[in-house]
């Protein structure tokens, strides 16, 4: 996949500290939720070590005809003006019904109070706006994408 260039510069200083091409395995850009101030604060949980995983609506990325990312993907995570912030490699990646998410994947995406009561809670008001948005009906056997990743390269972080 192409580099986007509103991240070209980032992404060069990124592939200049590792010993590999990274482009083969770049998946995308991309920014948190579907709102900026979610979408900021997903990020500085993900800059500050605390968020570690993301989940995303199968029938989302069948919608665009898009892959799933899959183990060993990097993607380049945004503030939601599409700045870069930091590349994500995914590590793990499986494909759950929505109530089958489990209380260790919610406490790795370290939103919240980190519960799986709270992790449904926001998910199925997220989950259910992206349903309206593509015309499916959201149930518990939605077909959620686990994505699990480690943080390999950021700029410095204010915390802000």
């Amino acid at each position: 996949m192409e580099i986007p260039s509103h991240i070209r510069l980032f992404w060069d200083a990124f592939q200049a500290t590792v010993d590999y091409d990274a482009t083969e395995r770049f998946y995308e850009a991309f920014h948190f939720d579907d709102n900026e101030k979610h979408a900021n604060l997903l990020a500085d949980l993900v800059l500050s070590g605390t968020k570690r995983a993301t989940a995303g609506l199968l029938w989302t990325y069948e919608s665009a005809q898009k892959k799933p990312p899959e183990s060993g993907a990097l993607s380049v995570v945004t503030n939601w003006r599409s700045e870069p912030l930091c590349v994500i490699e995914s590590t793990r990646v499986a494909i759950v019904p929505f109530n089958e998410v489990t209380e260790r994947f919610a406490a790795t995406e370290g939103e919240g109070d980190k519960s799986l009561k709270q992790w449904r809670e926001v998910h199925w008001a997220y989950f259910g706006r992206e349903c309206e948005r593509i015309g499916k009906v959201p149930n518990e056997s939605m077909p959620v994408i686990c994505e699990e990743f480690d943080v390999l390269y950021s700029l410095p972080h204010d915390g802000r």
